[in-house]
């Protein structure tokens, strides 16, 4: 059964303020034989892509849906076929997602995006020529079967250097008899629930802003907590590959200053393990995405360290899926420790990321590379926790105190015995 699609409309929205990004919207309804629809599907999303240059460093690029968007390979589905959503778009630019169905509910299977980075207008100085596809899997919950799933917040998948930003989604997989269901299934970030996710914390810093667009408050903003403590890991297969056990906090400067708290109760790991470069994704479930990069490198012939070499952070607007700000810095060389062994700082330690946005870590402990049997090797502690340090420098300051105390009190002496003499 061939579909077709008597509506596949685009139309577009303007987000924000004036001067901010335009982001298409697109609809579509996809009929069968008899004219019939027999899926249907509105939603906005937008693609945030790394990709290597040609001169080996790594570039963040985004990719909207373009003013021409075409739905070719969008089947209906039955019982025994999977329904499937595909649309093209902008220069060699696809996505699709697939439906399977039991006698009760539907879902998302996964979803395939290919990008073009001979597309030059999105992807300047590419150093891969061509198109890229990925493929994630596990990508909607179950939903009832005549239910159509909504959902107006942000959510966002990550795979490989590609995040996938979906917002004000309206979908229907196997309508039955032609008419979407009145019934709503609405996702997670939509449902209030009896404990609700809890939000990242943010509060003004002290420190004033150049501009004032309104009336500073009587009061001073309450002071920003250190963030909880949150344990992540990685696995290659059965094994656990990377470690990692840290409190993180942004302190972000662009319009007005502020810190955030990454939440680890509701903050999930993703990544990948290598021999010498491994990567640790951060997702807060609260629009912030933070990637750590870890290399190898050879200090002797026979010694191998470890160290942090990039950071990148991505604030999302949570509304319409816009991006705040994309901070990356790949020129670190901190945390670095033996191969085989761990890193540990449990003192706050900054990671001045761009101008605008810094890190601040507490409690970290990290083993980016061959860890064994799920636990954390030797750790080698960084100088702010080296308290051995401290003793010489009290024991000096003491004695440096004890002479002064001595020099004054001589002099002082001095002085009263040249006084008794004049007197005589």
């Amino acid at each position: 059964m061939e579909p077709r699609c008597s509506s596949c409309l685009l139309f577009l929205l303007l987000l924000g303020t004036a001067g901010f990004f335009q982001s298409y919207a697109v609809e579509v309804d996809v009929k069968d034989d008899s004219n019939a629809t027999c899926l249907y599907a509105k939603w906005m999303m937008r693609f945030l892509i790394k990709y290597e240059t040609n001169s080996s460093d790594y570039k963040n690029a985004t990719l909207n849906l373009s003013s021409s968007v075409t739905h070719n390979g969008s089947v209906c589905g039955n019982d025994t076929q999977a329904a499937v959503l595909a649309v093209q778009f902008g220069e060699g630019h696809s996505w699709s997602i697939n439906f399977t169905k039991t006698n009760e509910t539907y879902q998302g299977d996964f979803i395939t995006f290919t990008y073009n980075t001979s597309d030059t207008a999105v992807f300047p100085d590419a150093k891969r020529k061509g198109p890229v596809t990925i493929v994630v899997k596990d990508t909607m919950r179950p939903v009832q079967l005549n239910n159509v799933f909504v959902c107006h917040n942000t959510d966002f998948l990550e795979a490989e250097n590609v995040t996938q930003i979906f917002w004000n989604v309206t979908v229907q997989a196997f309508v039955q008899n032609g008419t979407i269901g009145k019934k709503e299934s609405r996702c997670r970030a939509d449902t209030p629930t009896s404990a609700p996710t809890v939000p990242p914390t943010i509060a003004n810093v002290t420190t004033p802003s150049t501009t004032t667009l309104s009336p500073a408050p009587t009061t001073a903003p309450k002071p920003v907590e250190n963030p909880d403590t949150g344990n992540y890991s990685l696995k290659s297969g059965n094994k656990t590959c990377l470690l990692a056990t840290v409190g993180l906090q942004l302190n972000v400067s662009q319009d007005k200053p502020l810190l955030i708290n990454i939440n680890p109760k509701t903050t999930t790991a993703d990544g990948a393990c290598g021999n010498t470069t491994a990567t640790l994704k951060l997702n807060d479930g609260n629009s912030t995405l933070i990637g750590f990069t870890f290399v190898v490198k050879n200090t002797s012939a026979s010694v191998q360290r470890f160290y942090l070499k990039e950071v990148n952070v991505t604030l999302l607007n949570r509304l319409n899926g816009s991006v705040i700000s994309n901070a990356d810095n790949n020129n670190f060389s901190e945390w670095d420790a033996f191969l085989g062994s761990s890193y540990m700082c449990r003192k706050e330690q900054t990671l001045q990321i761009t101008e605008d946005l810094q890190m601040h870590t507490f409690n970290l402990w990290i083993q980016p590379f061959l860890v064994k049997a799920n636990k954390f090797s030797t750790a080698q502690e960084c100088s702010l926790d080296d308290d051995s340090i401290l003793i010489p420098i009290v024991v000096g300051a003491a004695l440096a105190g004890l002479i002064a105390i001595i020099v004054v009190a001589y002099i002082i002496g001095r002085r009263k015995s040249y006084a008794g003499y004049q007197t005589l």
